[in-house]
């Protein structure tokens, strides 16, 4: 079963299955929740994850797409966990980085590049990831 938690480990989560899909966005909301050019995201429905420890924050702003995003973060440290959307009802996006242990993330490669438009010119694309335009 799948695990992680947030940089202080206050905050700990597992999930009970896999991911709906696997991709990595470089929208600009993912690129401040994530401090850098874009996030890796596992699309989960909303009861495989549990958090085990902790309590999440929540912060919700307006995603360019028009619609709510909801960031779930630690309060201690600040580490976002996972996003909620309003695109994706009874879903999470759990952030892939949080993942313990290097296995998860091995496991974790992308099938898509969300917003790849916004991709910066230095980063090449994911050959082998459809490239989409939104969600």
């Amino acid at each position: 079963m799948p695990v992680g938690s947030c940089l202080c480990g206050n905050l700990k989560y597992e999930f009970t299955s896999e991911p709906v899909t696997k991709a990595t966005c470089h929208c600009l909301s993912c690129r401040k929740i994530s401090g850098s050019t874009n996030t890796l995201n596992l699309l989960l429905p909303e009861d495989k994850l549990q958090v085990t420890r902790g309590s999440p924050t929540k912060h919700t702003s307006m995603h360019e797409s028009g619609l709510n995003l909801t960031v779930h973060f630690c309060n201690e440290c600040g580490c976002a966990i996972y996003k909620t959307h309003e695109k994706f009802p009874g879903m999470v996006v759990v952030l892939a980085g949080t993942l313990d242990g290097p296995h998860g993330l091995e496991e974790s490669k992308p099938e898509a590049e969300l917003y790849a438009q916004h991709r910066v010119a230095w980063l090449p694309d994911f050959t082998w990831a459809d490239q989409r335009v939104e969600f």
